[in-house]
């Protein structure tokens, strides 16, 4: 196994951290990992249009990646932005918006402009007129112009990719996604997912999200696949001991100094001991037997003296 390596994931755009620093981040269960991926399964598997349309739902898209241009317009009467959109753009990325749910995202988003002041000029152009006038009028159309790019329209706001993979292993070929990022809840309740055969790389979104029965699963599943990458075969149920003991006390620890600190009721001193820490039984006879050696022990010193 090599020390750094990567692996397309079906594509040649997308790659996924592999070999000793993926195991390392399964094994220390990483919060946040180098290449966090979400392979989404599709309703219709077999037809790529459907799997644009899904794609564009997921994928992150702003303002600035379907507009021409964002212009400061100066007359005599007014000053205004004016938004020109790209509507070619928009139909070939299959996004299901339009002028009017574009307004929509520009009053909800972090600008804080108000319904009376995003006016739609046509299908393709939209002018943003300022609330107040004085003099930092000037200054306040550039700010606005400079913030509108980044206002988010359709997507995601985790998932900054998504890249569809074609399977042509099959007679039919077969589409799926994969997404960059993270946000599993979210990919699974979106139209066209099939949440059931939606995976993550993520062992702490899996366990999250789905539970810990899922995330024991995804520990097993991962280093296999890590293994098997690289030509080597390990048994099945030495990955399985790793993964029930990393998720045996109900949540993913990862083997760390504090994985191991929680992990201290090993399951061999427990049926090698006797009198167990936590039975309050044990411990009271324990507390009973300490008090009265040592009161045994006052009364001799003082019939000495």
């Amino acid at each position: 196994m090599t020390l750094k390596t990567f692996h397309f994931a079906g594509v040649a755009s997308m790659n996924i951290t592999q070999g000793v620093p993926r195991v390392k981040e399964i094994i220390n269960a990483s919060r946040n990992i180098s290449t966090p991926i979400i392979t989404a399964e599709l309703q219709q598997p077999e037809s790529q249009e459907f799997a644009r349309k899904v794609k564009a739902r997921i994928e992150r898209t702003t303002l600035g990646e379907v507009t021409t241009y964002i212009e400061e317009v100066y007359l005599p009467n007014e000053c205004c932005l004016l938004i020109r959109l790209d509507t070619e753009r928009i139909r070939l990325l299959s996004l299901e918006v339009n002028v009017e749910s574009i307004v929509y995202s520009i009053c909800t988003s972090k600008l804080k402009l108000k319904p009376a002041n995003v006016h739609i000029v046509s299908s393709s152009c939209i002018k943003v007129t300022p609330a107040a006038r004085g003099a930092w009028l000037n200054l306040w159309l550039q700010q606005t112009a400079r913030q509108l790019p980044s206002v988010l329209l359709k997507g995601l706001a985790k998932v900054p990719r998504a890249v569809i993979a074609a399977d042509t292993h099959g007679a039919v070929t077969r589409y799926k996604l994969c997404v960059e990022g993270d946000g599993l809840r979210d990919v699974m309740a979106t139209y066209g997912v099939n949440g059931n055969k939606t995976t993550s790389n993520n062992i702490l979104e899996v366990y999250q999200t789905l539970g810990i029965e899922a995330a024991k699963s995804t520990i097993i599943s991962e280093i296999q696949a890590v293994m098997e990458g690289h030509g080597m075969s390990v048994d099945r149920r030495h990955v399985q001991l790793l993964a029930g003991q990393m998720t045996a006390r109900g949540e993913v620890l990862g083997i760390t100094r504090y994985g191991l600190a929680k992990m201290k009721d090993s399951v061999l001193n427990l049926a090698s001991v006797s009198a167990c820490d936590e039975c309050e039984i044990c411990r009271n006879k324990f507390e009973i037997a300490t008090f009265e050696d040592g009161g045994e022990r006052w009364r001799r010193k003082m019939a000495l003296l």
